[in-house]
């Protein structure tokens, strides 16, 4: 190749490199953009990005760019693709990875899809709650069959008092087993086996007083140890062998209506399943303190469960001004805590997918608002055909039933304090009276039972409609 070599643009598209060639032959006109068999034509890196190839990568990725809040995370995502420099430049035309995330970020619309539902973390066991709430009544069945063996209307002072004092250390020992059960088991089975016999005994010797020391002190005492052995069944999530323990005293209320039993017979079905449950207790707590201990963890304090002890008494006392008057109501109120126990982990389970879908904290307590009616309702109106069955008062039975609720959700929550102190204040109300009749009468109860459902409520509804002790 000899002569002189010309650089210059070709064509229309000013994209091409034109090297045209000298050569020898005399030149002729030709158009400016004509190139003839003497020049060679190299095509010049490309100006400006490919918007077509941009839009299809765009197309391609648009379900992954779309949640992106920031270029950043295109430009991670460009990089995870496997999109080297050399490639970005070539085939879309752009600089760097971070021009084209820009490019790619502009371009898809933001896109927030919802997360996958997650799995409720207080979904309850439907056939556990339920069970429970029959474990509940069925001791009663005890009463009727060896109700020719003692006299009811001295002893039943007796019994009622070993029954309040044991409902009342049962919840108190509950709690503190529950929370020493966050160290292990085998810690939460040593406070069980130290805390039960010492509140059957506590329970007996608080019958004996009024009982003088006579016989009805061994049924207040069998009474009282039934009642504690239960609690440490319940506490260890046995409800299947003490339901297998009560088999003898089923039994024998199954056949009472129908055939007269002999009183070897009548006292001899609850003394044996009695014995049954003090045996199957044993177990579970041989079991139980035979797992390896935890590492030492510090003990918690025990006026921390004197509230819910507290809480206890003052239901027990609520139930009974109901039971003076309405003992088959009271059946059905006894029942229904197993159902009680189910809602209050629906109300847990509800309460955090209404935290997952509120935006503002307003938003949220108006959710725990609707909650909270549903679950009161949910409870509260099973109890209408129950107490018009049974010839109740709906009108204090229904009272009473919410209030229990509303402070065992506040106790769920560790609201143990407000939930013992209204309660209490609606019993000691109640029993006074009741006792020394003051006005308004057998009216007092509802009375009181109201306004303690409704000061509960609003509590609940204070502390619980609030996003923290959900999260």
């Amino acid at each position: 190749m000899s002569g002189p070599m010309f650089l210059e643009p070709g064509g229309a598209e000013q994209d091409t490199l034109a090297l045209r060639l000298a050569t020898p032959r005399p030149p002729r006109r030709r158009p400016r953009w004509a190139l003839d068999e003497a020049t060679l034509a190299v095509r010049l890196p490309r100006r400006g990005p490919d918007e077509e190839a941009v839009s299809a990568l765009a197309a391609e990725l648009a379900d992954r760019v779309g949640p992106a809040v920031h270029p950043y995370e295109v430009a991670a995502l460009l990089e995870a693709e496997g999109l080297s420099a050399s490639v970005i430049k070539e085939r879309y035309g752009h600089p760097n990875l971070f021009s084209l995330a820009a490019a790619l970020y502009e371009r898809v619309p933001r896109t927030f899809p919802e997360p996958a539902p997650a799995p409720d973390p207080w979904r309850p066991d439907t056939v556990r709650c339920l069970l429970r709430g029959a474990l509940f009544a069925l001791p009663g069945l005890a009463y009727p069959m060896t109700a020719p063996l003692w006299d009811a209307g001295r002893h039943t002072a007796v019994l009622v008092v070993a029954g309040l004092l044991s409902w009342a250390w049962g919840q108190a020992l509950g709690h503190r087993a529950h929370l020493r059960m966050t160290a292990g088991r085998r810690e939460a089975g040593r406070t069980l086996l130290v805390g039960a016999p010492l509140g059957a005994a506590v329970a007996t010797a608080a019958a004996a007083l009024p009982a003088g020391g006579g016989p009805v002190t061994l049924v207040a005492a069998a009474q009282s140890v039934y009642l504690a052995a239960a609690g440490v069944l319940l506490v260890l999530g046995r409800e299947r062998l003490l339901l297998a323990a009560l088999t003898p005293l089923i039994a024998g209320a199954a056949v009472l209506p129908r055939w007269d039993l002999a009183p070897s017979l009548r006292a001899g079905l609850p003394l044996l399943a009695l014995l049954a449950v003090l045996a199957v207790t044993g177990h579970v707590l041989r079991t139980v303190l035979a797992v390896p201990p935890a590492a030492a963890a510090a003990r918690p304090r025990l006026l921390r469960s004197l509230p819910y002890g507290l809480f206890g008494l003052a239901a027990g006392v609520l139930v009974l001004l109901e039971g003076h008057e309405e003992p088959y109501a009271v059946i059905a109120l006894t029942v229904s805590m197993g159902p009680a126990e189910w809602l209050l982990y629906r109300y847990r389970g509800l309460s955090v997918a209404a935290l997952r879908a509120a935006a503002t904290p307003a938003g949220f307590l108006l959710r725990s608002a609707g909650i909270l009616a549903l679950c009161l309702l949910a409870y509260v109106l099973p109890l209408l055909p129950a107490a018009l069955l049974t010839g109740a008062d709906p009108a204090v039975l229904l009272p009473l039933a919410a209030a229990l609720w509303t402070g065992l959700l506040l106790q769920a929550f560790g609201a143990a304090w407000p939930s013992a102190a209204i309660c209490l204040t609606a019993a000691a109300g109640a029993s006074a009276a009741a006792l020394f009749r003051l006005p308004p009468g057998p009216a007092a109860l509802p009375l009181c039972c109201g306004a303690a459902a409704l000061c509960l409520a609003g509590c609940a509804l204070w502390l619980l409609g609030r996003p923290a002790p959900h999260a």
